[in-house]
């Protein structure tokens, strides 16, 4: 499906007031960015926000959500009224051996507007947050830190605000495998099952998932037995995502453009390999610019995506239902440049594209029978995008 014209989210119209929900969108899309990064095509002020139509495929700027540095990730809330994002921007003050923490932030959602008010802001207690998500109940917010390999959580407060973190955990030991990227540990995400009883870490420097049990009532999280899932050494995984059933589960490895199924025991919180395949196409050498970004599987549970940065492709995958292993059946090219991150909407029916180092976004169709993707002709500049998340508000 290729829409009539092509639209444009310029600098100017960022920096303008919120448009406003039109009766014909039926979600809102909020994208978190980079502000300040170099050689960006686009500045960027921080989280933007777009309305979008289910049905048509159609995106459409609405402005600048919530001015924040630098909101690379971010989580809504299950009650849909909260926003939280990442801030990778130091908020604490550097020691001797010890870098400044990053912070984690807390927004209400106007869903008429698309404003975010900011609620508070507390720190991530590492550096270099880089994920959030937050748990089922929406009473426990988790955050990784990249720069530092710890993680945390936050309890949330019934008004939606943060309260400082009730658990921290720095992860180790590092893998090694690859001396220039394990030198140490690297969190890089972490999200609960199905279930809301366990939380899963992927650590690009340890080369494994780190799994925790999850109070989300108290806030906390406390190591598992198993307390981790691992990957081919030297893999490095980023980006962790469950099948719908609780069976199964998939992480990128961010360094060697692979991706690992894991089988999934809900009762002990267990992960066992079962495969690892390569994300790029049959014949492509990973290459150094080549790295693997973001993982998600369609809500149907019947394919798997995963985005390739350099290489600039989204890998789609066809999920064995039996088995949970993965079969590679297109590469599609991402329209966008480096494609950090992307989002699947609640229908099935579209994905978007953020191009990081392009300053856009793309949309695409994805065939239900086949999960195979075709770009509609719609970009969307935008500063830096790294994130997309959709807010279903009809």
């Amino acid at each position: 499906m290729k829409l009539p014209r092509t639209l444009r989210l310029t600098a100017l119209a960022a920096l303008l007031p919120l448009a406003g929900l039109s009766a014909a969108h039926d979600q809102l899309v909020y994208i978190g960015t980079y502000t300040g990064a170099k050689n960006a095509k686009v500045e960027s002020k921080g989280i933007y926000v777009f309305g979008f139509n289910s049905e048509s495929g159609k995106l459409e700027p609405m402005g600048l959500a919530g001015e924040v540095k630098s909101p690379s990730f971010l989580a809504i809330a299950p009650s849909r009224k909260y926003l939280y994002c990442v801030s990778e921007a130091p908020v604490g003050t550097a020691t001797p051996g010890k870098p400044a923490t990053g912070g984690v932030s807390s927004f209400s959602i106007d869903q008429k507007t698309g404003k975010l008010t900011l609620l508070n802001q507390e720190s991530s207690e590492g550096s270099g947050p880089c994920h959030v998500s937050v748990d089922h109940t929406g009473k426990t917010l988790l955050v990784a830190n990249y720069g530092s390999g710890h993680v945390a959580s936050l309890p949330v407060k019934d008004d939606g605000s943060l309260a400082k973190a009730a658990t921290v955990y720095q992860h180790e030991p590092a893998s090694k495998a690859n001396p220039k990227r394990q030198e140490g540990p690297h969190a890089h995400s972490i999200n609960v099952d199905a279930a809301n009883k366990f939380a899963f870490a992927a650590d690009l420097g340890c080369d494994r998932v780190f799994i925790y049990k999850l109070d989300a009532a108290q806030g906390k999280i406390t190591p598992n037995a198993p307390a981790f899932g691992t990957v081919p050494a030297g893999g490095g995984p980023r980006h962790f995502a469950f099948h719908p059933s609780g069976k199964y589960a998939y992480v990128c490895n961010e360094m060697t453009c692979t991706v690992t199924a894991f089988e999934y025991d809900a009762a002990r919180g267990a992960l066992t390999e079962k495969d690892t395949l390569s994300t790029l196409p049959d014949g492509v050498a990973v290459e150094p610019k080549f790295s693997t970004a973001e993982t998600q599987v369609h809500p149907s549970g019947k394919f798997a995506y995963v985005s390739n940065r350099g290489h600039n492709t989204i890998a789609v995958y066809a999920v064995d239902q039996a088995s949970g292993k993965l079969k590679l059946i297109q590469s599609a090219p991402s329209v966008v440049e480096t494609p950090r991150n992307f989002g699947i909407d609640p229908s099935g029916k579209w994905l978007i594209a953020a191009g990081q180092s392009s300053s856009n976004l793309a949309v695409f169709a994805i065939d239900a029978g086949t999960g195979k993707l075709t770009p509609t002709g719609q970009t969307l500049e935008v500063g830096s995008p790294v994130c997309v998340k959709f807010l279903p508000v009809k």
